[in-house]
């Protein structure tokens, strides 16, 4: 599997969420809805999820392991902190 794009549809500065991610796969398979969330200690990425008829909230995408969920967050991350470093320098 290669991440082939990585879009930073929409960013957000006065809240926990701090951006909304889209990512191409393989240049075949987009996913949606991916957020970037400020926590207590450091950024993480939350993948795309739906509440069930319990009120509990489930991903219905992610990755199955350990490794490839560290891999994705690291290119996640350094694509948002890329972007950000962008918008900094356009706006001064």
């Amino acid at each position: 599997m290669k991440i082939t794009n990585i879009n930073v549809r929409r960013t957000f500065s006065e809240s926990k969420l701090k951006a909304l991610i889209s990512i191409t796969i393989d240049n075949c398979l987009a996913v949606h809805e991916i957020k970037i969330i400020q926590g207590e200690a450091r950024l993480f990425v939350a993948m795309p999820n739906k509440m069930d008829a319990n009120g509990v909230f489930r991903d219905i995408v992610h990755p199955i392991n350990t490794e490839t969920r560290d891999s994705l967050e690291d290119m996640i991350l350094h694509a948002y902190e890329k972007y950000m470093e962008y918008k900094d320098l356009l706006t001064g």
